[in-house]
This record gives structure tokens, sequence and C-alpha cells, in this order.
């Protein structure tokens, strides 16, 4: 139904131009007229503040530019030497059969997701429903409640995940080109999946999945600006991770930035939940749970320490040691756990009791399910073994791998 609603779309386009003196039917190039037809749709699309006459003026400035050499090159510097080549650059976009391939009316074939970035957004969509559902009064254990709206939160959260996990590529490879952890033969296959990690992630990441929200009436200005701080997030993991591998100083404000930053997903999927179910926002709710997620992910830090470390993870603990130094660090540390501790208790306090005692007990069910022995609910935490030096860790790890295999 969607190939037919857009090849609908391309043929009464086709019927305007020709209405209009636009195109001679006479002239039997079938394939000029439909790639004219997809530049009429794409010029249709929004694009921020731009009305039609300042996209018409654009095109007038810039047209004359674009010679046939360039688009070449430009076809090149996207990694291909076709469509196919052009196609399989980013894993989040394919060419549409009836149009061209960057046309903004196929949006919705634009922004896609593999099953790999399913999986792992699986356990966060289950802790989201599990957590966030009782927060607008949905019953989590009623499968209506999570298949309603599940197809649009499992398919943002999903492309999330994909966008991520090319951060993570990118923070395998330092400064200095060569990966954390292994090596060998694959570096140069991994360099160039980084190098076209680069380009997307620093070009509008976000912008097909935005146009897809759009389409369907979900997207606000509020969620726009999470999806900014989720990039910016990127963008400051990247650095304070590039940072420490390369011995450079790093700012307190970044780190507490950045984890602030950190559950941005969370917050779209319950921005989006709002905008599926009509309701407006409850801000008391978020600021609570946003308190709550920094603490969750604090506790989740502190936890996945070594793995982190290994990984050349964004870790708060590992960005404490850098800043602080290894004795003072986990006392700096606890102190900002204190505080946001102190907010949470006066939040919690402000919610509904009944809403307050299932958050709490869904909290304990968390922390026993995931292993840990710190956390917001349970009052204690533990802070692990400082690694003073990463690089020797690593070293470590590296080398007591290698007896083992040999």
């Amino acid at each position: 139904m969607e190939g037919l609603r857009k090849l609908e779309q391309v043929q009464r386009t086709l019927l305007l131009m020709h209405s209009h003196g636009v195109i001679n039917s006479s002239n039997g190039n079938a394939d000029s007229d439909r790639f004219v037809a997809n530049l009429i749709l794409f010029l249709l699309q929004p694009c921020g503040e731009l009305d039609m006459d300042m996209k018409c003026q654009l095109i007038s400035e810039h047209l004359s530019k674009i010679s046939a050499a360039f688009l070449e090159e430009a076809l090149l510097w996207l990694g291909g030497e076709g469509n196919e080549q052009l196609e399989n650059t980013s894993p989040l976009f394919h060419d549409n059969k009836v149009g061209c391939a960057s046309s903004q009316s196929d949006s919705e074939d634009m922004a896609m997701v593999g099953l790999d970035a399913m999986q792992r957004a699986n356990s966060t969509l289950e802790d989201f429903c599990r957590s966030y559902f009782m927060f607008h009064e949905m019953d989590v254990n009623k499968p209506q409640s999570i298949f309603r709206y599940l197809p649009m939160l499992s398919f943002t959260e999903s492309f999330i995940y994909q966008l991520d996990t090319l951060n993570e590529k990118l923070l395998q490879f330092p400064a200095i080109g060569v990966p954390i952890i292994g090596g060998g033969s694959d570096v140069k296959v991994e360099q160039s999946c980084i190098v076209k990690g680069m380009k997307l992630l620093g070009t509008d990441p976000f912008g097909p999945l935005l146009v897809i929200l759009a389409h369907h009436g979900l997207l606000t200005e509020r969620i726009r600006e999470e999806f900014r701080c989720g990039e910016e997030y990127w963008v400051l993991e990247r650095k304070l991770c590039c940072a420490l591998t390369s011995k450079m100083e790093i700012s307190i404000e970044d780190v507490i930035r950045a984890i602030h930053l950190k559950s941005f997903d969370y917050r779209v999927l319950n921005l989006l939940l709002y905008q599926l179910r009509g309701e407006k926002v409850n801000e008391l709710h978020m600021e609570f749970l946003s308190i709550s997620e920094f603490l969750v992910e604090v506790s989740d830090d502190l936890f996945d320490y070594e793995d982190d470390v290994l990984e050349n993870n964004f870790n708060i603990l590992r960005m404490f040691v850098r800043i602080y130094g290894t004795s003072t660090a986990p006392t700096m540390l606890a102190k900002y756990i204190t505080d946001a501790e102190k907010k949470y208790k006066h939040l919690l306090e402000a919610l509904d009791s009944k809403l307050s005692m299932n958050y709490q007990r869904r909290c304990e069910e968390a922390t026993r399910e995931g292993g840990k022995i710190s956390g917001p609910s349970l009052g204690t935490w533990s802070i692990p073994p400082v690694i003073e030096d990463e690089d020797l860790y690593r070293s470590d790890l590296l080398n007591s791998r290698s007896s083992v295999l040999a």
C-alpha cells in the first residue's frame, strides 16, 4: 500500500507538471520526467522556517554551481560510484525504487533499523514500559497497553540504538587511529565504517526519524530538543573519551552535562508517549524522572566501570578519576550522589503516594534483576576500586587473554 501511495504521488505530480507545461509528454523520456517530479516533491517538504519563495531563491542561487563533475565527486565522497553503493553508505537509508534516493517524499523508507538494533533496544523498552507506564496510569501487565504504542516506541528506540552503535565504534578508535581493544586484519574495514559513521553522526543523524514523527503528528519542539541533547551527548562522549586516551585535560562541567544528557532516549520515549496518548506533559513527573535517571546512570556507570574502561566508553567515575585523582574521585562523586538523592527524596514525596510506592518497588526490582548492589532505591552505594593506569589495565587484560588462548 505504501508503494502504491508513493507511485500515486509521483503520478499526480507528473500530471500537474504536464498541465502547466513544465514537461512535454511528447519527449518520451520517463526517467527525466520522474526525476523532476521527485525534485518537486522534495521541495514541498518542510525545512525549518523556509517558505516556498526562499526555497526557489536558494535553488536559483546555487543550481548554477552544481555541475555534473560536482555531483560525481559528491557521489564518491558519500562512498559509492552508483546508486547501490550510495545506498550502502548508511544502514539508516536506502534508495527508493520509484524516485531519487535523497527525496524527502520517501522519508518513511529512508529511516530504517536493523535486527541487531532492535535486539539491543529491547531491554530499554522493557524497562521503560515497566518504569514509566505507571506515570501515564497505564497497566504494564495488560498487553493492549503495550502493543498499542509499541511500534512507534520500538522503532524510535531502535533507531537511537543504531546511531549509538556507530558512536561506540568511533570510541574504539582514538586519535592515534588504532582500536582500544583488539586489532589485526579487520582494522581497515573498521576504519571504513568509522569514516561513514563520522559523516552520518555529523550531519543531522536524527533527521530521517524526525521526518517520520512529524508525518505522524508526533513531533514537538520539546522532543526535537531532546534529540539535540542526544547529539550533544555523543559529541561530548567522543570529546571526553578521546581526551582520556590522549592524556588531555577535561572539565567537570562537560562531565556533569554529559551524565545528565545520557538518558535522553528515555525522555524522548516518555514525551512521545504523551503525544501518542494525546495527554499534556506532567512537569512534576518529568522533573522527578530526570533526577531519577541521573542516579540510575551513575549507578550503571559504577556497575559497568571496568567494562567501560576496556571499551573506552563514557563513565562518570573514569572522568572523576582523571579530574580529581584516584584518592579524591570517590569522595567527590559521593558528594554529587548525596546532593542528587536529596532532590530525589524531595520530589518523591511530592508524587502521589500510590505512584511513589509503585515506583520505589519497581526500582528495587530493577536493582535486583540487574545484579547491582548499589542504587538510589536501596539507599546504599558501592564505588568500585578505581583504575589509576587505564592503559596498563587494558594491556594486562589483553596479555591474560592471550595466555589463555595460547
